[in-house]
């Protein structure tokens, strides 16, 4: 037996409302500021892109690399573009990217979903970021689409899945669907940013990942830069859920 403790992993989800906050500004410095107070390994954005026209992301990357810690795991899809229908995912540098895809999920609105296996210093991992519709019955069908390709990642390596769920109940077919092959984390309210009651951000995980803390990222600046507060968690690799798992 190891005679030093697992390694920490630390993930987060922000719902970035394209570097609007809520005084109506938009402002992706002080965005990449909550990003810098988040200090994750690994973080899953939406909304990071604008909607319209040629889709550019709100976060320059030239901003990215001189005011952060971070890389964009590349998508290859829009040469303007951070992500796919406005889901992006952040690595630290040093986190190696092995793997990256994009994955259409069905919809009524414009939504997708972006993947990257990564290499880091807890092991290798799966991340999966999403942004889910507004009506609950596309929310259920887009659930059960991610979760038969999630758990294709969890059999092969532990996996985490991120976003904006647009979830405002528990006892959901939403949750249903990946309640049976995930766990799904109760970081606490992170919607609206000013008042926030409503727990529309997630992480889930699979059993070969064992949650230390997780919670909502609650600071001055995270109340104006976006709508949305970011959600957290921090795992450590499960060596006999890993074993089962196998």
């Amino acid at each position: 037996m190891s005679d030093h403790p697992p390694t920490r992993i630390r993930l987060a989800s922000y719902n970035i409302h394209k570097a609007v906050g809520t005084d109506g500004k938009r402002n992706p410095l002080r965005v990449l500021r909550v990003l810098g107070e988040l200090d994750a390994d690994i973080i899953a954005l939406q909304e990071a892109d604008r909607r319209f026209g040629v889709r550019s992301s709100v976060l320059p990357p030239m901003m990215i690399e001189h005011h952060t810690d971070y890389v964009p795991v590349p998508l290859d899809v829009q040469q303007d573009s951070l992500g796919w229908h406005g889901n992006a995912i952040l690595v630290k540098r040093g986190i190696a990217v092995t793997r990256h895809d994009i994955i259409h999920i069905p919809c009524l609105e414009p939504r997708g979903v972006v993947t990257a296996t990564l290499e880091t210093a807890a092991g290798a991992l799966s991340v999966f970021g999403m942004h889910l519709d507004l009506s609950g019955l596309w929310r259920a069908r887009q659930a059960r689409a991610i979760v038969q390709l999630a758990e294709v990642a969890r059999s092969q390596r532990p996996t985490v899945l991120m976003g904006d769920l647009n979830e405002w109940r528990t006892q959901c077919a939403t949750f249903r669907e990946f309640g049976r092959h995930f766990h799904i984390l109760d970081c606490g309210p992170s919607f609206h940013s000013r008042r926030p009651v409503g727990r529309l951000d997630r992480i889930m995980h699979c059993n070969r990942l064992v949650v230390q803390a997780c919670g909502v990222h609650q600071s001055a600046l995270a109340a104006t830069a976006s709508d949305h507060l970011p959600v957290w968690a921090e795992f450590t690799l499960d060596d006999e859920g890993a074993q089962a798992g196998s």
